[in-house]
């Protein structure tokens, strides 16, 4: 199932009609890798991994809040000189 989800993640990332969607994606392929190391951790009994999860879950939420503040300022209206937005 993670497979799946993955292999349509990619076509997202890769055909996404907007840098938006791109971004979304970037942060659920995040998810999906901790996931996996999740259902392999679970399946070996290996508590190990649960450190890797957290540093990986951490980098993903954070990615995700750099694009989005990336996104935020491009897509912000251009000011004008005299100081009023320019909402074209």
């Amino acid at each position: 199932m993670i497979v799946v989800a993955g292999a349509l993640l990619l076509y997202r990332i890769w055909y996404g009609p907007s840098m938006l969607d791109r971004a979304v994606s970037l942060d659920v392929a995040a998810a999906l890798i901790v996931a996996g190391i999740g259902a392999k951790s679970a399946r070996e009994g290996d508590p190990f991994y649960f450190p890797v999860m957290l540093v990986l879950a951490f980098l993903g939420f954070t990615g995700s809040v750099g694009i989005a503040r990336f996104i935020a300022v491009r897509d912000r209206p251009a000011r004008r000189p005299d100081g009023t937005e320019d909402h074209r």
